[in-house]
């Protein structure tokens, strides 16, 4: 457990379509506390799992849980290094809206064609920044979010990063609102959890999972496969216990339903 001040606390700036987590940042560490459910054990869960992907380690950053003392009251959570170090962190929101002066959300919400949506993107970040491939950026991060049901990712927190001269995309992050982890308004611990997951949709884009992957991996192919097995799922999140049975039985159910769902994504187990 670790006891967080006042003067500790940061905004990210990065909205939430769900409110905003108690965030805060000590030594080159960020902690975020739970707000919704248990955001930390699926921001865990998500980065312990995609180890056994063929993601680079730099693609990803990676999160543990923790306990959160603040303001007297005890909070679950987690914790991640800041892997900004010290380059500029640019949603590409602002990108857009830097460059044209609208944001990016309001541009891609006005086209029906899905399939374009996800074309202007990556284009006009490609011509912005001057990165190369970033569809394939796209459909690995559109893709590990339908694995694991991110209903939270949007413009504020897909990211590049630069110091100034060269940019980069930024790591996946932000996994807090996957796996049904808003159990106090959306997917509570006593609902139905097959018609739960039928239920939860990306924010944006897309009006479905599968709509995504298929838009994405029909116009930049399938980047990312997983290996991980039933055991190394529960070990992972058995692990976290700070969170209670209940939930962690819950969190390794929804992996496992999902894995058979994306069976094509593993290449074992």
């Amino acid at each position: 457990m670790i006891r967080l001040f006042d003067n500790e606390k940061c905004d990210d700036g990065r909205p939430s379509s769900k409110g905003d987590q108690l965030k805060f940042c000590r030594d080159g560490i960020w902690y975020k506390a739970d707000y919704m459910g248990y955001e930390g054990l699926a921001e865990y869960t998500v980065s312990k799992l995609l180890r056994f992907s063929t993601l680079q380690k730099s693609e990803y950053v990676d999160y543990d849980v923790e306990q959160i003392e603040y303001n007297g009251n005890v909070y679950n959570g987690c914790k991640s290094p800041d892997f900004v170090d010290g380059r500029t962190l640019i949603t590409l929101d602002s990108l857009y809206k830097r460059n044209f002066g609208e944001t990016l959300h309001h541009v891609l919400y006005q086209m029906e064609d899905r399939e374009e949506r996800l074309r202007v993107l990556t284009g006009q970040v490609e011509r912005i920044t001057g990165i190369r491939d970033f569809g394939v950026y796209m459909s690995k991060l559109l893709t590990v979010d339908a694995l694991f049901l991110n209903e939270d990712r949007h413009t504020h927190n897909i990211a590049v990063m630069t110091d100034g001269n060269t940019f980069e995309p930024a790591p996946i992050f932000d996994n807090g609102l996957t796996l049904l982890s808003d159990t106090m308004m959306d997917y509570p611990l006593s609902g139905d959890l097959m018609a739960m997951i039928a239920k939860v949709k990306p924010s944006v884009f897309w009006d479905s999972f599968s709509e995504q992957t298929d838009i994405s991996e029909k116009l930049f192919g399938t980047n990312v496969t997983f290996s991980f097995t039933y055991q190394d799922v529960c070990d992972i999140v058995n692990a976290a216990d700070i969170y209670s049975a209940e939930v962690r039985r819950r969190v390794i159910e929804i992996v496992m339903q999902m894995k058979r769902k994306y069976a094509y994504l593993f290449t074992k187990g």
